[in-house]
């Protein structure tokens, strides 16, 4: 009997898929990914990529970002189910009351939020390349920040700056505090704490380094130190051990969204197989939101 994994295979070529991955999806869903990466990077792919169909093995913001980059593609999440609760923390008609509020604001979205968010704002950031998209505006520029007050108020301390944000964040890595921190230094001496920017700021005060999960990788594979503590989703921890199989990485706390963790690779083969839960996102909604998501990539 094949495993899902041969099946997987099968059904990509006979598709001419292409499957993306997030780096806090599952560690077995990882290896049969084309291409593992944060949301940036998965942008960018998902944005270049050549195949018919693109299976998104993350959360349903990202496969909807897909979706708006390849209008002419079938975009596949394995599990529709799979949300963001910091997405859903804001719509599109509340940014639109908070917009009427501040008129001549420009309005940035986090790309952790859904279509109709974006569709309303000026320009997409990620973690990744937050700090360098926003340095692009006039340090006087009035800016509405959504849905993350934690990459927001990093991202304007950074600048020496403030914006107007919005009060979401990510239950995962809200669960960090700065206690664990230090514990986690005191059980692991000499080793540099990377954190997500997601967190809060005490735990961001307390860590050396404020990074993307993308900027985490990098960051550990040019490092001449061997020993790691990563604040962020565990998921992450399956990529860093495999592209540094001579260093160790520890995890800050067991900090794990139940979304990410969703997808399975029966959900992966039986999507390909079905052809669904494919992601459509209105037309009208599409067009706006790759205006905010083209700017970004742009820079």
């Amino acid at each position: 009997m094949k495993t899902a994994a041969e099946e997987i295979a099968e059904l990509k070529q006979a598709r001419n898929a292409v499957i993306l991955a997030h780096n806090y999806e599952r560690p077995e869903v990882q290896d049969i990914a084309d291409f593992t990466g944060d949301s940036l990077e998965l942008a960018r792919k998902a944005a270049s990529t050549e195949a018919d169909t693109i299976v998104f093995c993350g959360v349903y913001f990202m496969a909807e970002t897909a979706a708006i980059l390849n209008p002419g593609k079938t975009v596949l999440i394995p599990d529709e189910t799979a949300g963001c609760p910091m997405a859903d923390m804001i719509t599109g008609e509340q940014l639109r009351a908070l917009k009427a509020k501040h008129p001549g604001a420009a309005a940035v979205c986090y790309v952790n939020s859904t279509a109709e968010v974006k569709a309303e704002c000026d320009i997409c950031v990620t973690s990744g390349n937050a700090e360098r998209v926003m340095a692009t505006f006039p340090k006087d520029r009035e800016i509405i920040f959504v849905p993350d007050q934690h990459l927001g108020s990093h991202i304007a301390s950074r600048l020496g700056v403030s914006y107007i944000l919005w009060p979401g964040y990510c239950p995962t890595h809200a669960q960090l505090t700065a206690k664990q921190i230090e514990a986690a230094r005191a059980a692991h001496p000499g080793a540099p704490v990377l954190v997500h920017p997601e967190c809060r700021r005490e735990v961001r005060d307390a860590a050396d380094e404020r990074l993307s999960t993308g900027g985490m990788c990098a960051f550990a594979r040019t490092s001449p130190l061997n020993e790691f503590i990563v604040g962020t989703e565990t998921g992450i921890l399956h990529r860093l051990r495999q592209e540094n199989p001579g260093k160790t990485f520890w995890p800050a706390a067991d900090l794990v969204c139940p979304n990410m963790k969703k997808t399975t690779l029966e959900k992966v083969r039986d999507c390909l197989r079905d052809m669904s839960p494919a992601v459509a996102v209105p037309k009208e909604t599409a067009v706006r939101a790759k205006r905010a998501i083209d700017a970004m990539l742009a820079i």
